[in-house]
């Protein structure tokens, strides 16, 4: 009978790496504006099919490409991938979302988990024989200092997946401090990108940790663990592919928060009254899509300060202040009978709206009902006063 190299699993994990290099491919062809982003996911799913191909080889007796790669080089390849996926992660999400971002010498701090493995495999000389746990004579020491690099590249990678889903929460504060309008689509699938990578590996430490515990006792049950988690990857490549392609190019980017100083800590008399004066006299809201930028360019005051009266004189952040005073100026022309011809979406624009989704979601929070019982209402008020 012929002998099978892969049975399903393998193929999960030829089939993810064989992606990975096509979408790179793909990638590389496609049109983009975000160029470091880019190549930032490009290098990211280079890293996972990489990753992925040590793998198959390490666990797979009947793959191999030569003795010396096979024996001595992949542990270094290996330890590679899985320590630079989590850092390209967060860099990719920070490119994303951070206005005018570059690659600084800073960001080479990110090497350095990669480079203590590196040293950690060349002083102790561990090998593929090693971390498959078959050299034999292995001592319990030899066992662990093995184990300690598995230990290494399971941790290191949540941190960072840890660190990109805090990226994205602190983006979507951005988002609310600096644009009137925005749409919930594109953020929310960056989260549930850097949720799926951040579940993902946290599930590789919980099979990492049955793997050391129980995998003697019940090898089956590590086994079905490791597994799944290559499935769950093939899933996660896929729809990261998706939302570079669909919705990334439609994500806004926000600057830096400002560190807060002495200028902020006491609002002046005149930085609010020209707030208010760009809202009640300018009716600056009015304006779709207005940013912080703008509105500080158009009353003619920093955008530290113009934070500043918002959050603390105001208490909110721009993106609430600037919808309030939309639905109150769509309540006036709903309420008016001059005004009955406006449709609910001509209403929503003229008062500087530009989603119908967002108009109703804050017309129903702030008043308590939709903009047609609101109209209806009051329209009946008029007409019984007349």
């Amino acid at each position: 009978m012929q002998k099978h190299i892969f049975n399903i699993h393998d193929v999960v994990l030829f089939m993810t790496v064989a992606e990975c290099f096509l979408l790179v491919i793909f990638q590389a062809i496609l049109p983009v504006k975000n160029q470091l982003a880019n190549r930032l996911l490009s290098t990211f799913l280079i890293s996972i099919a990489i990753s992925s191909a040590c793998i198959m080889v390490l666990w797979n007796d009947d793959v191999s490409l030569f003795t010396v790669f096979d024996e001595h080089l992949l542990p270094y390849f290996l330890v590679i991938a899985q320590l630079l996926k989590g850092p390209l992660l967060l860099l990719y999400v920070v490119s994303l979302t951070e206005d005018a971002f570059k690659l600084m010498r800073r960001h080479l701090v990110h090497l350095i988990p990669a480079a203590l493995a590196v040293l950690w495999l060349a002083i102790f000389q561990i090998n593929s024989t090693d971390l498959r746990f078959r050299t034999l004579g292995m001592s319990e020491t030899d066992r662990q200092i093995a184990n300690g690099i598995w230990h290494f590249i399971k941790v290191m990678p949540f941190f960072y997946a840890l660190a990109a889903v805090n990226r994205v929460r602190l983006y979507r504060i951005g988002l609310h401090n600096q644009y009137s309008n925005f749409s919930p689509t594109e953020p929310s699938w960056l989260n549930i990108l850097s949720l799926g990578f951040l579940f993902t590996w946290s599930f590789s430490i919980l099979v990492h940790i049955i793997a050391n515990t129980i995998a003697l006792a019940a090898p089956q049950v590590s086994d079905l663990f490791g597994i799944t988690e290559n499935y769950v990857i093939f899933i996660l490549i896929n729809a990261l592919f998706i939302n570079s392609v669909v919705h990334t190019h439609k994500l806004l980017t926000t600057k830096p928060e400002v560190t807060k100083d002495k200028v902020d800590e006491k609002l002046t008399d005149t930085a609010i009254q020209k707030v208010q004066q760009g809202m009640e006299i300018q009716k600056l809201f009015l304006k779709q899509n207005l940013n912080i930028d703008e509105f500080s360019k158009r009353i003619n005051l920093p955008v530290k300060e113009v934070s500043a009266v918002i959050n603390k004189h105001y208490g909110t952040n721009f993106f609430e202040f600037m919808n309030s005073y939309r639905v109150e100026e769509a309540k006036r022309l709903l309420s008016d009978i001059q005004h009955v011809d406006m449709t609910v979406m001509d209403v929503l624009l003229h008062a500087g709206f530009n989603s119908k989704s967002a108009f109703h979601r804050f017309f129903n929070r702030l008043v308590g009902m939709s903009p047609t019982e609101f109209r209806k209402q009051n329209l009946q008020k008029e007409a019984k006063a007349i």
